[in-house]
């Protein structure tokens, strides 16, 4: 099959504006979350301890993915199977390095060097590549269970499986849902989906159960301080600093939760900084970015007419604002924490580096539009 260069270089400003509104915002917010807790680490010696760590990893994702807004996005389709072996490989290395060490912390970071990497991370983005790659090369398979769909799902199943042992469930369970929307974009039968469904919470519930801490939350989300005062505690604080902001909010660095009351404020519960700071219009603000964002990852799709490229943009889209939505939910208390970041605005070297070259990625795909000639007449479910 011979594509047809790209003839124009047009990518979506508005997609790269709103990501730099929110890597801007972001980077506010984090200095304003962090500075009470930089001062307290550094006894009262600098306020921009995880400012400065951010800037530097925030400057090497725009390079990243600039550079990934150079070459053509369709040049993965020929490494994404090594970019999953390779993931994997580092899932299976994190565990091991742990085990080595007889360190009984939770194996999410793999160290190497003075660096560090959330290998999940990179297996959530090589997981998004292998899919939309499997299904443009063997799209008339993906309807047959034995030789299409059960590859991907034993393939998902691996992968959240190293996620699992971690442990990390919360990024399995996201990897797993964003396999699920791809295959079901990607034209794979309602009745294997269901079934595959069906049997993968028989199996998660009671895995997700299995773990003290996971039982404590699900207790504490149904119960609250009756299943336990201390596990509810920073829920409890995160709703205190969303009812402080009110309307308008308390001002930019004004937040009374951030100073030491808010465990970790500007990581999985930056979004209550937020809104105590900016109030509810603020919170709105945020939220609307992440749905603009999204919907031109949709457009983005929608327009392209390379079955490789409408997948991937899908994929890269629903993960982005699935993150955003279900981090924003475990802050205002709608589903139990998950620990999961919110993209763009908590700090976080991996999820931030990976977040922006999926942008990259989206921004080049939005480039120019590509021909295909369908096999089968072949199309995905997005169109109906």
């Amino acid at each position: 099959m011979k594509y047809i260069d790209v003839i124009t270089k047009k990518y979506d400003h508005y997609l790269l504006g709103g990501v730099v509104l929110l890597c801007v915002i972001g980077t506010v917010m984090l200095f304003s979350a962090s500075n009470s807790i930089s001062l307290d680490q550094s006894q009262r010696a600098t306020a921009t301890i995880y400012l400065q760590a951010h800037l530097k990893r925030l400057l090497i994702g725009i390079f990243f993915m600039f550079t990934v807004m150079i070459f053509d996005y369709r040049n993965l389709k020929n490494i994404s199977k090594y970019l999953l072996i390779g993931s994997i490989a580092l899932l299976l290395a994190t565990k091991i390095s742990y085990w080595i060490q007889g360190n009984n912390s939770p194996a999410r970071w793999l160290y190497i060097g003075g660096f560090s990497i959330q290998t999940s991370d990179i297996a959530r983005l090589s997981i998004i590549i292998y899919i939309a790659t499997f299904i443009d090369q063997y799209r008339e398979k993906i309807k047959d269970f034995y030789n299409g769909f059960a590859i991907l799902i034993c393939i998902l199943a691996i992968t959240m499986g190293l996620i699992v042992i971690q442990p990390d469930f919360s990024s399995a369970a996201m990897i797993g849902l964003i396999g699920f929307m791809m295959l079901f974009i990607g034209g794979a039968k309602i009745s294997h989906l269901t079934a595959t469904g069906a049997v993968s919470l028989l199996v998660l519930v009671p895995i997700m159960l299995m773990k003290p801490y996971r039982l404590q939350r699900v207790l504490t989300f149904f119960y609250g301080e009756s299943a336990g005062i201390q596990e509810s505690y920073q829920i409890k604080q995160s709703l205190i600093s969303l009812g402080n902001g009110g309307f308008l909010g308390l001002g930019l660095g004004n937040s009374l939760g951030k100073n030491l009351f808010l465990p970790t404020p500007h990581t999985d519960f930056i979004f209550a900084i937020i809104g105590e700071e900016l109030g509810l219009l603020g919170t709105v603000f945020i939220l609307s970015a992440f749905v603009f964002i999204f919907q031109r990852g949709i457009k983005i799709a929608k327009e392209s007419t390379d079955t490789f490229g409408i997948l991937l943009a899908i994929g890269i889209s629903f993960n982005f604002i699935l993150y955003g939505f279900i981090n924003a939910a475990v802050v205002t208390g709608v589903v139990p924490t998950t620990g999961l970041p919110m993209p763009f605005i908590s700090y976080g070297g991996s999820g931030l580096l990976i977040n922006l070259v999926s942008m990259g990625i989206l921004l080049n795909i939005s480039q120019a539009k590509r021909s295909l000639v369908h096999k089968s007449g072949w199309s995905p479910r997005v169109y109906g």
